[in-house]
């Protein structure tokens, strides 16, 4: 499927979609067809829009809810919510990415040091370990920018407890590649693969179910001969706290009733899903891709990022009559502020992650004067506060957060 990184093709994939997120979806969703032509359409692949902003949970829940009862679209209903409790269990954590961030810098560095190492991991970023469905899935992250959910799954459990390398590299591996490499859902994934999440429980790839559900491939069922069958979960030799930070209030129009400026960025690409209460008198553009990794980014979620940015900059610039304007790296954000005339900038929320990594320390000066109004959807805000544990405590509230926040499809 071809990813284009606008708004329109966001909106035409999930009109695409909708009439098969019901019973459809619950039915022939684990199944990986592969990615050629006509593929996939088993599964929304909307999560590279999704992560840069370019549509919204809201408006996707609302698009399947006006087809679909919410039995009928449980399954997919769940999936979104499954997003937003990474979201919310990393916001709760954000010590869980600063370790990961430690770890994989020490995981490359051993890499560097040890020529064995170097040549697994070679091997197994270069689709030739010997295992054919990791080497199709390797090769095949690489040349699209995206996997099923369900090989994103075996990949890092054959990673893990197979071929024995570093989970830190394998999450880096997919951030690097993944045209949706959102840092929440990549790096708790790969946690609960190895039984860090959920402690524990972890995942083992079985070669049969490998077969079983990517037997309607252009080439046929993928093959996994000598997987661990018998491996123990990772353990990590600290808890980590929680605390869930504050949430900015939802935004009024008095808000913004003096002159201010917008800042678009790779996890908020677009004006519509902001659903803002004032037009801005600015738009800035802060596209940071390279801050997945201390590696190159992959050539598709680069292009798809920039392209993103680019196309999210001309349509806000259109729909608000103002000017747009990139901020690149190293460029003081006051200065672009002043030569505007604007005091304020209105911020979408910066999650836990590498976007926030890049962009907050750039926003502390403004945000310490009071010039940053921070902009959170009622969703995130509504559901982040109970993923406290298991995806269960976000799972029961589902009906009640889409009804606390006016999500009917009527």
């Amino acid at each position: 499927m071809e990813f284009t990184p606008t708004r329109e093709a966001a909106l035409a994939r999930l009109a695409q979609f909708v009439p098969a997120a019901g019973r459809g979806y619950t039915e022939t969703r684990n199944a990986d067809d592969g990615p050629a032509d006509g593929g996939r359409g088993n599964v929304s692949q909307l999560s590279p829009w999704f992560h840069a902003g370019v549509i919204s949970a809201p408006e996707v829940l609302e698009a399947v809810l006006s087809q679909h009862s919410p039995r009928a679209a449980e399954k997919f209903i769940a999936e979104v919510f499954w997003r937003l409790y990474f979201k919310g269990y990393l916001e709760q954590r954000p010590a869980i990415w600063a370790d990961y961030c430690t770890g994989r810098d020490a995981a490359l560095a051993a890499v560097e040091r040890n020529a064995g190492l170097a040549a697994a991991y070679r091997q197994a970023t270069g689709g030739r370990t010997g295992i054919a469905a990791i080497d199709v899935w390797a090769r095949e992250l690489q040349d699209t920018g995206y996997l099923h959910n369900h090989a994103r799954m075996w990949f890092a459990s054959i990673w893990i407890f197979t071929l024995k390398l570093d989970w830190q590299l394998g999450a880096d591996f997919f951030l690097r590649h993944l045209t949706d490499g959102d840092a929440a859902s990549n790096t708790l994934s790969w946690r609960w693969v190895a039984g860090l999440h959920t402690k524990g429980k972890h995942y083992l790839a079985r070669a049969d179910n490998i077969a079983r559900y990517t037997a309607g491939r252009p080439g046929g069922a993928l093959t996994a001969a000598g997987l661990a069958e018998d491996a123990a979960p990772l353990e990590e030799a600290h808890e980590v706290p929680r605390r869930l930070p504050d949430l900015p209030p939802l935004v009024s129009t008095a808000d913004l009733a003096r002159p201010f400026a917008l800042l678009l960025h790779d996890e908020a690409a677009h004006h519509v899903p902001l659903s803002l209460p004032a037009a801005p008198a600015l738009v800035i553009g802060a596209s940071r891709s390279e801050a997945r990794s201390p590696g190159p980014v992959g050539m598709p979620a680069a292009r798809f990022t920039q392209a993103a940015m680019a196309s999210g900059l001309a349509e806000a610039a259109a729909a608000f009559g103002c000017r747009a304007i990139e901020w690149r790296v190293g460029e003081p954000l006051a200065d672009l502020l002043a030569q505007a005339g604007v005091e304020r900038i209105a911020v979408p929320y910066l999650p836990a992650g590498w976007t926030r990594d890049a962009l907050a320390p750039e926003l502390a000066a403004l945000a310490a004067e009071g010039r940053v109004v921070a902009l959170i959807g009622s969703l995130d805000r509504a559901t982040w506060p109970h993923a406290r544990a298991g995806f269960f405590g976000v799972a029961k509230q589902i009906d009640a957060l889409l009804g606390e926040c006016g999500i009917s499809g009527s």
